[in-house]
């Protein structure tokens, strides 16, 4: 079906996100770039905790985030004990986004918490948290939507596209990510 008479006037778009959370995330990112992207993983891990506490994270003190690590908005990130965000995760919290206990979010993954009502002609901004509970591996290059929940014991394979909710103790991969098979832990 075509329909040639509807338009996408992006002109019109408004953003939802007041000034002052504006000014807020420009703060935010021109603290993040000085005072916790220089220092090494090994050495700036308490430091990077304590920023991220002081703009709003909810962060256990055993939590581990990368200098290389991009947060948009840190009032709207929960991190458990032993929870990780590896190099280069992009965090794009608009909504909350929560890493659950002993949980890894592997290098280069993308957190989208938000994205655009694709029907309105406006295009306004739609956001929804993402959960990660507790024992979860996230992959490298993973992608997870607004709205996801991964449940406890996931394990989400390299490279994949998830859009919805991840069963507990379970292996999902691809795009869009599906079930592989159950996660057994020989002990």
């Amino acid at each position: 079906m075509k329909n040639n008479s509807i338009k996408i006037d992006i002109s019109k778009y408004n953003n939802s996100l007041s000034r002052a959370n504006q000014i807020k995330r420009v703060i935010w990112q021109i603290t993040w770039a000085i005072f916790a992207r220089p220092f090494p993983r090994s050495l700036g891990n308490k430091w990077r905790l304590i920023l991220l506490r002081l703009f709003g994270a909810k962060i256990d003190n055993t939590a581990v985030v990368y200098p290389t690590v991009r947060i948009y908005q840190p009032w709207n990130l929960e991190m458990a004990e032993y929870s990780c965000l590896a190099p280069e995760v992009d965090c794009y919290n608009v909504d909350r986004i929560v890493i659950g206990a002993y949980s890894t979010v592997s290098q280069k993954c993308y957190l989208c918490a938000a994205s655009h009502n694709i029907r309105s002609s406006n295009h306004e901004l739609i956001h929804a948290p993402i959960v990660i509970e507790d024992q979860v591996w996230v992959g490298a290059d993973v992608f997870i939507g607004m709205g996801v929940t991964v449940e406890s014991g996931a394990v989400i394979g390299a490279r994949a596209a998830v859009f919805k909710n991840v069963e507990q103790w379970t292996i999902v991969g691809g795009n869009p990510a599906k079930f592989i098979k159950k996660r057994i832990i020989n002990e």
